[in-house]
């Protein structure tokens, strides 16, 4: 099957989150433009991003939409996080963004989660897709620690511990991750057989 994106980070994790599933993951091919995402909601664009992969395909695809919710900003920049500084925005301007927009904001107030969505649809006009759900809760740290991870990794402290989630192992940060949990939602509803 497809994954939805041209990230070979993200491959990488989702073949790590789907491990032990009968599942061959593969990116969308090289130089295809990725679709607009114009939906109102997580489970639109990725639903927009699943149809496009399978019909660009003829295969299964899996898509996920996810985001950063921060609380003192009444949730931004939520569905905007990849182009939170702009179109074409880096990981390191994103994050920038969001530690001068909570310049002042005090620790107890930096309440945040991330929030995904996985769909997996069997063909292009899959009517009943699978959708699931993960939030990972916690706390914007008041700068940029660690190396491992993207997006927002550096800047996210799990439950508000001490150390970013760029700063715990891939195993471990798969375990408490918003991605973690949808795919292991929804590797228990294929292995119930769900149609």
């Amino acid at each position: 099957m497809v994954l939805a994106s041209a990230n070979p980070g993200k491959l990488r994790e989702f073949r790590s989150l789907l491990r032990g599933a009968d599942l061959c993951l593969e990116l969308l091919p090289a130089g295809r433009p990725a679709p607009a995402e114009e939906g109102l909601s997580f489970v639109e664009n990725a639903l927009i991003k699943a149809r496009d992969a399978s019909l660009a395909t003829g295969l299964p695809a899996i898509a996920d939409d996810s985001g950063l919710e921060v609380d003192a900003l009444r949730g931004a920049p939520g569905l905007h996080s990849a182009r939170y500084a702009g179109k074409d925005s880096s990981d390191e301007q994103n994050r920038v963004k969001l530690l001068r927009a909570l310049r002042g904001v005090s620790v107890a107030r930096r309440g945040a989660r991330f929030r995904c969505v996985l769909i997996f649809l069997r063909h292009a006009r899959d009517a009943a897709p699978l959708i699931c759900e993960g939030v990972w809760e916690g706390r914007i740290a008041l700068e940029a620690h660690g190396s491992g991870g993207f997006g927002y990794d550096s800047v996210f402290r799990p439950g508000g511990g001490a150390r970013t989630s760029a700063e715990l192992s891939a195993p471990h940060k798969n375990r408490l991750s918003h991605r973690g949990r949808a795919a292991r939602a929804l590797l228990r509803l294929l292995a119930r057989g769900a149609p």
